[in-house]
């Protein structure tokens, strides 16, 4: 008797204000390590850490960034539900929706080796470290170290190192500087025609 195997969904969310190759490289690498039907990037509404820090570029707009980002990259997609529900962006509050929707999926927490270091600040992050497989991305120069994560079922995926970061992006175009290589060509047109970041 064969077992089905069941359908594996990754979440990888964020403010991607803007998404950069960082957050590709990191997304396909992390599918491809932990056997995922599906990654998300899942773009945040309101990212409640980041309120009141600085100016974000309205939610609807960083989505259609994304949603360019991953078109035609096999197992990724641009996932808006932390918008349609509105209010501020909980990672168990997706969880749990995702699981509403389909009981058998597994769900598979996808963050980089600094949002790590942070999840005991989560919102519930005890119960999200109980219901969520966790894959950490590690780059050269930032990782963390598995002791720190003992509450999670938790693997690690490295990645080659990209001296890159949406802080970067926007100041890069604050300042005039060239985008190219960093975004694809059409987030350098979106950002351009929308103003973003001056």
């Amino acid at each position: 008797m064969i077992i089905a195997r069941k359908r594996r969904i990754g979440i990888f969310g964020g403010t991607f204000d803007p998404i950069h190759v960082g957050h590709l490289v990191a997304a396909v690498n992390a599918r491809v390590a932990a056997d995922l039907d599906e990654l998300l990037l899942v773009v945040s509404n309101s990212p409640w850490q980041k309120e009141g820090s600085r100016a974000i570029t309205p939610a609807e707009m960083r989505f259609l960034l994304v949603k360019d980002a991953v078109l035609g990259v096999d197992g990724l997609s641009a996932s808006d539900i932390e918008i349609l529900r509105g209010g501020s962006s909980f990672t168990i509050d997706t969880v749990e929706e995702l699981n509403e929707a389909d009981p058998e999926v597994e769900v598979v927490l996808v963050v980089g080796a600094d949002a790590a270091a942070g999840l005991a600040t989560w919102h519930r992050y005890e119960e999200l470290a109980k219901r969520v497989e966790l894959v950490v991305v590690n780059r050269p120069g930032a990782f963390v170290e598995p002791a720190t994560l003992s509450d999670w079922n938790v693997s690690f995926v490295e990645v080659p190192s990209l001296a890159v970061s949406s802080t970067e992006i926007r100041q890069r175009v604050a300042d005039g500087r060239p985008l190219d290589f960093l975004v694809s060509r059409h987030t350098i047109e979106f950002i351009a025609s929308n103003h973003l970041y001056r």
